[in-house]
C-alpha cells in the first residue's frame, strides 16, 4: 500500500527529480503533493478509467471547469 502510494508521488508529480534545497519547503512540497494526490483519487473528471496523471493533466487544462468539484471534495 505504502509503495503503491510512493509509486503515484513519483509518477504523478515526479518526487524523486525534486531538487528542493531547503527541508522545510521540500516538506510543505510533499505535504502539498498528498493532498493534491488524494483529491485526484476522489475527483470525478467524466471519464471512466481515467488514471491519476490523467485527471492531473485535465485540470490543468481547464482549471475553472473542475476548481468546484475540487473544493468541494
Amino acid at each position: 500500500m505504502v509503495e503503491s502510494y510512493h509509486h503515484h508521488l513519483d509518477v504523478t508529480f515526479k518526487e524523486d527529480a525534486n531538487q528542493t534545497v531547503d527541508k522545510n519547503a521540500a516538506y510543505n512540497l510533499n505535504i502539498i503533493s498528498k493532498i493534491a494526490l488524494n483529491a485526484l483519487k476522489l475527483l470525478d473528471v467524466g471519464i471512466k478509467m481515467a488514471s491519476i496523471k490523467g485527471k492531473r493533466f485535465l485540470t490543468g487544462l481547464n482549471p475553472e471547469k473542475y476548481i468546484e468539484k475540487l473544493l468541494n471534495i
